[in-house]
């Protein structure tokens, strides 16, 4: 009897866990810089979304995740720490 072929082995949790929460950070504060310089909602602190520049960054970052997954063959930080 042949064996099964065998599957690629899976990345660490740590690897896939730290990529999901550095990807976060880096479209949360990228786009939310991008979004408040653009809508004028920067402050001395950073910036402040209210309202659809807010919802904007939650579609942003929906959209970054969807295509990073499931059309690009990972997203940065997963092609980073090669977590995917």
């Amino acid at each position: 009897m042949s064996e099964p072929p065998s599957l690629p082995a899976e990345k660490p949790f740590w690897r896939r866990a730290l990529a999901g929460f550095l990807d976060f950070l880096t479209v949360f504060f990228a786009g939310g810089y991008v979004i408040g310089g653009l809508t004028g909602n920067l402050t001395s602190e950073g910036f402040k979304l209210e309202g659809w520049p807010a919802l904007l960054l939650f579609a942003l970052t929906v959209l970054y995740f969807y295509l990073g997954w499931y059309r690009l063959g990972g997203t940065i930080w997963q092609r980073i720490l090669k977590a995917r």
